[in-house]
């Protein structure tokens, strides 16, 4: 047996160890590496990606057998990714984090046509609308596969959505050939991302696929949240830290002024708020008895009546015109609907 196994390593083309070898080279080098399917990607498009991902990583095609044996001969979290060799495969290389990698394979795929017998991946559906086709034979053919359509100021027209194809259906070649002809692409051609190996951790699409807008919106509703409890909880940080002082500032006022705590910076507010007890003393005090006030205090108790009178007539003013406004629109109302009514009366 062991004669039989040496035999055979020693025929091995150098051309695959090379390839092996290099293989192996890459995945030391790089910190992270991926594997994706490149099934039914035209040459032409695969190509175009090869330039398009050129500055931010390599790709690397080889055949599948060669693949698993670099993987076997790597480490053992790295031999792990032997589980995502199937089918067509390429290898991608790259200093990227996974989340942008899958995000850039993603941005790169392209609508394309369906082919007959292809299983269809999503619902298909045809929405309802004008064509561009004008009457004739067509029409017939779009009824034929299930397609609602009719003749409209000589146009053939969709008359409603149609689904034509579910998810996991077969989609047939007279199904096809009309999707293609109403410019109907239901695939996205491009590299399909398997799994990503970083640091001894694999990633797969599922934990890639993010929703950043959600992901954004989520991050910003908890910063307001542990905001408004760090600003609640009096927990100082760089962020709250203005909001912080200034509330300190204000609550320090108000309990100076209450508690009329003589501080240089609280004179003026004590002063006022003196002053405004000591004229509605005042002006309780000349309620009953207005010799008991000097000539100073009768002034002041005497403007705050007026300022309060011109107040309360100002108010009363408004009142009485708001008053008459609304009498006049009831008025002009009943005017209207007696003309009316002779109106009818007379035809």
């Amino acid at each position: 047996m062991m004669e039989e196994t040496l035999h055979h390593t020693e025929h091995i083309p150098q051309w695959k160890k090379d390839e092996i070898k290099s293989i192996k080279d890459l995945i030391n080098t790089y910190p992270l590496f991926a594997i994706a399917g490149i099934g039914g990607i035209p040459a032409k498009q695969f190509q175009i990606m090869r330039r398009e991902l050129k500055d931010t990583a390599v790709l690397r095609v080889s055949r599948n057998t060669l693949i698993n044996r670099a993987l076997d001969e790597a480490t053992e979290d790295i031999q792990k990714m032997n589980d995502f060799v199937e089918l067509q495969t390429a290898l991608i290389f790259t200093e990227e984090n996974p989340f942008k990698l899958y995000k850039i394979l993603e941005q790169s795929k392209t609508p394309s046509p369906i082919k007959a017998g292809t299983v269809a991946p999503k619902d298909i559906m045809v929405e309802k609308g004008p064509t561009s086709f004008p009457p004739g034979p067509i029409l017939g053919d779009l009824q034929s596969v299930g397609i609602p359509a009719a003749i409209e100021q000589g146009k053939v027209v969709i008359k409603e959505n149609k689904v034509v194809a579910k998810e996991g259906e077969v989609v047939s070649s007279k199904l096809a050939a009309m999707l293609a002809r109403l410019e109907i692409h239901p695939l996205e051609v491009g590299m399909n991302l398997r799994a990503v190996y970083e640091s001894g951790f694999i990633f797969t699409p599922d934990v890639l696929e993010i929703d950043e807008n959600k992901y954004f919106n989520d991050i910003s509703v908890a910063f307001q949240r542990a905001f408004n409890l760090s600003v609640n909880a009096s927990y100082p940080t760089k962020a709250n830290i203005n909001i912080l002082l200034s509330t300190a500032f204000i609550k320090s006022q108000s309990l100076g002024l209450s508690a009329e705590i003589l501080e240089p910076d609280m004179m003026d507010k004590l002063i006022s708020k003196a002053h405004s007890q000591m004229v509605s003393l005042a002006t309780a005090a000349s309620a009953k008895d207005e010799s008991v006030l000097d000539d100073d205090l009768n002034e002041i108790v005497g403007a705050r009546k007026e300022s309060a009178e011109s107040s309360n007539d100002q108010k009363s003013t408004d009142e009485v015109i708001d008053t008459e406004e609304k009498k006049e629109e009831e008025e002009d109302e009943s005017e209207d609907s007696g003309m009316a009514g002779l109106g009818s009366l007379f035809g």
